[in-house]
């Protein structure tokens, strides 16, 4: 049976659902006693050379499919002492991602946005909407550099650079912004169905006053077999590859009010945190784990080209990830140039293709709850 979950009838409003969120967190902590305490967001992380950088403090696992996390945030709970979830902080997400970068590229670029379907319409097709640009330095084992912008929706094609530098100046790296200067094409697609939800950690013996906000999401997803989700001889089928994946991430702490804190002890009661959760994972889920050291993006890259997908066969399709937003394309089918292709129909079956169509997002939390 579906429990009552608030937050999904914000799951359109971006706006209202981080406000909510933010309210469920602070009775959360309210309700564990702690007083006058205050959220701060994840610093700026301080490198040896004084460089300020934005990291991600995330870990995640890969198992074969979503079944294998039944019950896990009871799991949790029941296993980490001093992780405690927050009530009502379940909410789902859908959404297709396009890796816009390739393997030999110093850094992740990537595409990503929401997907939901219009009032009344067939909910097999759904709409891309709320586009978001992102750099993150490569790999998953260690805290990453992550700089993301929300793209206009009336100008998705537009260079990310001016709202890169307007939201992080100073923290965005030259490699970085070099980066982002170059030209970006659709390198392969990802469709993710995500299950999220809230945890608070203490440790008083290690992490102080701090109780540290940590975002849990278990995540099922398809990755395609092409890069424009056409059929595949190769894979018999237009996608290659079906996971599921447990990620938590460190996005903040408590603190007492107008409490000050050094850089470093702040940093080692993330990473502390960060492990907590690991340990019992390992000896839940060791056996199962599949041993992965690329994020979900990078495995869209690697899945593409161990299909025998070319760089050149790339270049030439020169795909943009705004031409999968509409139903109509100047793209013509190459068995009959009489049709052109729907390249949004071709997205919708990362979600929908019936023998490999990812569940509904109240499912996904009745089953990890």
């Amino acid at each position: 049976m579906t429990l009552y979950r608030p937050l999904f009838k914000h799951i359109r409003n971006h706006t209202a659902l981080f406000s909510e969120l933010h309210r469920y967190r602070d009775l959360a902590v309210e309700a564990q006693g702690l007083k006058n305490y205050v959220f701060n967001k994840t610093p700026k992380f301080i490198a040896a050379d004084g460089s300020r950088l934005t990291i991600e403090p995330e870990r995640s696992i890969v198992m074969p499919n979503l079944h294998h996390f039944k019950g896990v945030r009871s799991k949790l709970a029941n296993a980490i002492p001093g992780l405690s979830m927050v009530e009502h902080s379940e909410i789902g997400y859908r959404y297709p991602t396009a890796a816009l970068a390739g393997l030999e590229a110093p850094f992740i670029k990537r595409m990503r946005s929401e997907y939901f379907h219009k009032v009344d319409e067939d909910r097999s097709i759904c709409r891309p909407v709320n586009l978001s640009y992102g750099i993150k330095s490569r790999g998953k084992g260690d805290n990453r550099q992550e700089y993301e912008v929300w793209m206009p929706e009336e100008a998705p094609d537009q260079s990310p650079l001016p709202l890169l530098i307007d939201r992080y100046g100073e923290d965005l790296p030259h490699d970085v912004r070099e980066f982002v200067e170059q030209p970006s094409r659709v390198h392969g697609w990802l469709g993710v169905k995500r299950a999220a939800f809230e945890a608070l950690y203490q440790n008083p013996d290690v992490c102080g006053d701090l109780v540290i906000c940590v975002a849990l999401s278990v995540d099922t997803y398809n990755i395609g077999a092409r890069p424009d989700l056409s059929f595949s001889p190769e894979a018999e089928s237009s996608i290659a590859v079906s996971n599921a994946e447990l990620e938590w991430e460190v996005e903040g702490y408590y603190a007492p009010r107008n409490a000050a804190f050094d850089h470093d002890a702040v940093w080692a009661a993330i990473n502390h945190t960060l492990e907590a959760v690991n340990a019992p994972l390992r000896d839940m889920y060791g056996n199962d784990i599949i041993p992965l050291t690329e994020s979900k993006t990078e495995r869209i890259l690697s899945t593409i080209k161990g299909l025998g997908v070319t760089r050149e066969e790339i270049d030439e399709l020169d795909l943009q990830p705004w031409e999968f937003l509409a139903t109509e394309s100047d793209r013509l089918k190459g068995h009959d140039p009489s049709r052109t292709v729907n390249l949004l129909g071709r997205l919708n079956r990362l979600f929908y293709q019936p023998d490999r169509q990812l569940p509904s997002l109240n499912w996904m939390h009745d089953l990890i709850s």
